[in-house]
């Protein structure tokens, strides 16, 4: 697992501490669109575009990444 993980830093460019920002930042991001989708099917007035946008802004901040095979 450790040289997996060496290698993926490899292929990112990034230290240990500047991907486990990146992560944790889409990881949270990710939760926090999940949140707003289900609120949004509660009350489908509610949150209309907040979901579909949170997936758009992430899919660009992670496609422009050095390692898109994940």
């Amino acid at each position: 697992m450790i040289k997996k993980s060496k290698e993926h830093l490899d292929l990112t460019s990034e230290t240990y501490i500047q991907h486990f920002k990146f992560a944790t930042c889409v990881g949270i991001s990710m939760i926090y669109g999940g949140i707003q989708a289900i609120i949004h099917a509660i009350y489908p007035g509610m949150l209309t575009k907040a979901a579909s946008t949170k997936i758009k802004k992430l899919y660009s901040l992670v496609s422009g990444r050095s390692d898109n095979n994940e």
